[in-house]
């Protein structure tokens, strides 16, 4: 039988505040109950920076804008140190004890982690997909563990995104070109 995880991806509370549906949060803490329930492993990837922000070079359109920054002046809700955005996960979908905790650096979940070490040594080979945003970590991830040969299923209703026409022209149109897409529902009861 297939190894999965389920992966909650950059639900951390200053990027859970950035978005105005009540609803996501108690439909992804269903995935993430359903996961633990079935034994499947919940994995959380994270961004994060070390202080002063090394690892952003000023080129990066997206995170540029932080590279050095001082630490207390930080932008994207990184706090003094840097990594206060790679530890505050929403307490509402909050890791349990013992699961893993990945932090990237950049957008896809793969890059600069150690996701692939850790998908490796629980012999994981099925990605179920969910995170803010559906045009940033989940699209960068799909594509990333698409090309590493994973199995791929999306949650849809457990992906978000500040537009919802590209929300539903991934899941409707572009995901389903690499992996199965579904509901936190169906999947659930699937398990």
């Amino acid at each position: 039988m297939t190894q999965q995880a389920l992966l909650v991806m950059d639900v951390q509370q200053v990027v859970v505040d950035r978005y105005h549906d009540p609803d996501y949060l108690p439909r992804l803490r269903k995935a993430v109950d359903a996961a633990r329930a079935a034994g499947v492993p919940v994995i959380y990837v994270v961004v994060g920076f070390r202080p002063g922000y090394p690892e952003i070079s000023t080129r990066n359109k997206m995170f540029g804008r932080l590279a050095g920054a001082s630490a207390a002046g930080a932008g994207a809700g990184a706090g003094a140190g840097g990594e206060e955005l790679a530890v505050r996960v929403h307490p509402d979908v909050a890791p349990g004890p013992g699961e893993v905790v990945v932090t990237k650096r950049r957008v896809s979940a793969f890059s600069g982690s150690d996701l692939d070490v850790v998908l490796r040594a629980g012999d994981i080979s099925h990605l179920v997909l969910t995170g803010i945003a559906t045009s940033g970590v989940v699209l960068s991830t799909l594509r990333q563990a698409a090309d590493l040969d994973l199995g791929l299923t999306v949650l849809a209703d457990g992906c978000l995104d500040s537009d919802a026409e590209v929300h539903r022209l991934l899941t409707e149109k572009v995901f389903p070109q690499q992996a199965e897409v579904t509901t936190v529902a169906d999947w659930a009861a699937a398990l």
